[in-house]
């Protein structure tokens, strides 16, 4: 059933009102959102409970907001927008909560999912195999064709390239995708149905009809400078890995490579001429671990072991966790958790020598339960 259908029936569209009411109380950001349906389990028992069970868990003030939502005619105004715009879409317009089963399972496991997702577009691909391409916006112009023509190039190989929409290397890399065939997604910092910048316009249109475009923020926002850090968070988190073209040591695509970090997804960088002051952000990255990439091929070649870690962690959401026999590759396996974790660190959690972990961590990786990258290990299973 589409989110068209969904907001004219009275009990789906009940279930999606009830998100919709939180999520339009001012003040409460993705990270308490997550906190409270942690405690109370559903957004039906947040709005139930208590004023002194809430302020319990969030500031009072914030709490009474909470009490009122679905009294207040702020919120109310905002909720009838959203219904008006879900079944406005032709089926291409859509709000999707962390229960849905069409929330993308790898953006879900980042420390702080956002608890909706606006979606113009195709809402499926967002589940689909991602590759984030992002960069700086005064790009050079060969910086500008390398990360058209790599997008080109693995988008046409099947991957759904990901980025910002911003001008310089994010326009380059949709336009890439969109010229080799595939799809491509924009995550923006502004409302889906905001266009900014307003210089592409055309571009949000042909990335809505090949991909789709996606926000965590409220239909109608304009886009702030607070914004984009936020933005970059779900770029990195919906993707697998991130490629940084071009960018400056102090830059908003530096902000991306460290969220992916953060998430445990891998980093690519793209080096450039060392008289090039917009490439130092990407020697940096090198330099501190990241791969160096040149050209399409080896970033797919180097995906391939990614794949293994995104199909890991849907089986660990899933449920479905393998576990090693061996007491000590247990031992192992508890210390790396599901982030990266450097092979010194695991030394001092396991009270393993040097020698055994590292033969330990062969046989692990061979069998499956581990991937060694650039930076430290992670489990896949």
């Amino acid at each position: 059933m589409s989110d068209e259908q969904n907001s004219q029936d009275p009990l789906r569209w009940q279930q999606l009102e009830f998100w919709l009411l939180l999520f339009h109380v001012s003040g409460l950001g993705p990270t308490r959102f997550k906190n409270l349906l942690n405690h109370f389990g559903t957004p039906e028992a947040i709005l139930a409970a208590g004023l002194s069970e809430l302020a319990q868990h969030v500031p009072e003030r914030l709490a009474r907001r909470i009490r009122m939502s679905a009294s207040d005619a702020f919120v109310q105004a905002l909720v009838r927008q959203d219904r008006l715009w879900l079944g406005s879409g032709h089926g291409q317009h859509h709000i999707i909560a962390l229960n849905d089963p069409r929330y993308p399972l790898l953006l879900k496991a980042i420390h702080d999912p956002p608890p909706l997702l606006y979606v113009r577009g195709d809402v499926c691909a967002l589940s689909d195999r991602q590759l984030a391409v992002v960069g700086c916006r005064q790009a050079t112009r060969q910086a500008s064709e390398v990360a058209r023509q790599i997008s080109h190039e693995l988008a046409a190989a099947g991957l759904i390239i990901t980025s910002g929409m911003a001008i310089g290397i994010d326009g380059s890399a949709h336009k890439g995708a969109l010229e080799g065939g595939g799809r491509t997604i924009a995550v923006l910092a502004c409302g889906v149905d905001v266009v900014y910048p307003q210089r592409h316009r055309g571009l949000a249109d042909a990335i809505s009809a090949q991909g789709a475009l996606v926000s965590e923020f409220a239909l109608g926002t304009q886009p702030r400078a607070g914004h984009f850090p936020r933005r970059n968070r779900i770029i990195s988190g919906l993707s697998m890995g991130t490629l940084v073209v071009e960018a400056t040591v102090a830059s908003g695509s530096m902000i991306t490579a460290r969220f992916a970090l953060e998430q445990g997804r891998d980093v690519f960088a793209m080096p450039g001429s060392v008289n090039n002051l917009k490439a130092r952000g990407c020697h940096a990255l090198i330099r501190d671990g990241a791969c160096l990439i040149e050209n399409a091929g080896q970033l797919l070649d180097e995906l391939a072991g990614v794949n293994a870690t995104a199909q890991g962690l849907e089986r660990i959401r899933q449920g479905e966790i393998r576990e090693p026999e061996c007491p000590e590759q247990k031992r192992i396996i508890d210390a790396v958790g599901f982030d990266a974790c450097h092979h010194d660190e695991l030394i001092i959690a396991t009270g393993l020598s040097s020698q055994k972990l590292a033969e330990l961590l062969l046989i692990m990786e061979l069998e499956g339960f581990i991937r060694s990258g650039p930076f430290g290990v992670t489990r896949i299973c």
